[in-house]
């Protein structure tokens, strides 16, 4: 079953507003963006936060996502997001409850004129998903799976369930027994419709993308957005710019999906300014439609 529900309430942050009309509801297609919003509290120098983070508003303005999953966020920037995104709503716990030291949270953002929250949650990756702050194998750190169950409200008879999360940066078997129990989440909800956003720490054709998409693992059919419309591999793939411009690393970022809907467009946003870029890695993005 999709657990853990924080005793605590989320972060939970809503800006008040007025019904907006978005792309998404007018011509029945859904935004998804992934974005790695590097840890606000990070000396980075001329990268840091302050000096990035208009640059950064501006580009999920431009995609203007129905969802959107962060990783790498403190509260102060789900804050400003939530600023700069009207009408949207923040669920977010930390990775270790309790560490003022650590607020890291792999945060969602969800338009709330376009969807009903039903449910929300989070798990651990590790031997113990319903622990708070466990961490197992080899993984440097606690890392989770936020998730929202929603009822799109354009397509009220439409449920669908938004995952993201962040796989660790150190442990190879930690990532690879993090995509087993994801897909084992997805299919326990099978045949609901479900997405997931993450920065999985690792390229495509890896042993962790293999054991959450690869098409011979359980019963459960994954679509990898972007390769469903760019299907054949190339050069300059990688989604880690590491604030330089790099594209080579492979592309670590992936938007997946159920069968349930059809990918129209994915893409890796390249935005810059002035050679500077708004994270250290670049938000992927696709629009989706439901298949009826």
């Amino acid at each position: 079953m999709i657990p853990w529900r924080p005793v605590v309430a989320a972060t939970s942050l809503v800006i008040a507003c007025g019904a907006l009309l978005a792309a998404g509801d007018a011509d029945g297609t859904l935004r998804v963006m992934s974005f790695n919003v590097r840890l606000g509290v990070a000396d980075d120098g001329e990268n840091s936060w302050d000096h990035r983070k208009e640059l950064l508003g501006r580009t999920v303005q431009d995609f203007d996502p129905d969802l959107l999953g962060t990783q790498e966020t403190w509260p102060l920037q789900a804050e400003y997001l939530l600023e700069q995104l009207a009408g949207r709503e923040y669920v977010g716990w930390p990775r270790q409850p309790g560490n003022e030291r650590d607020r890291e949270e792999c945060g969602i953002l969800f338009r709330r004129t376009r969807f009903e929250k039903l449910d929300e949650g989070q798990l651990w990756l590790s031997e113990t998903p319903d622990v708070a702050g466990s961490k197992s194998w080899d993984s440097s750190l606690p890392r989770v799976v936020t998730w929202v169950k929603l009822r799109d409200r354009t397509r009220p008879d439409k449920v669908l369930w938004f995952f993201n999360t962040h796989f660790d940066h150190r442990g190879p078997e930690a990532r690879r027994q993090s995509a087993r129990l994801l897909r084992r989440r997805l299919e326990e909800i099978a045949p609901s419709a479900w997405i997931v956003t993450g920065d999985f720490n690792c390229a495509e054709g890896s042993p962790p993308y293999q054991e959450l998409a690869g098409a011979a693992n359980g019963v459960v059919a994954v679509v990898d957005s972007y390769r469903a419309v760019h299907p054949t591999r190339a050069d300059g793939e990688g989604t880690f710019s590491a604030f330089n411009g790099s594209r080579s690393g492979g592309r670590i970022d992936w938007i997946l999906h159920a069968p349930t809907f059809r990918t129209v467009s994915a893409a890796i946003d390249r935005t810059e300014a002035d050679g500077r870029f708004p994270s250290d890695h670049y938000p992927v993005t696709a629009v989706l439609r439901w298949k009826d």
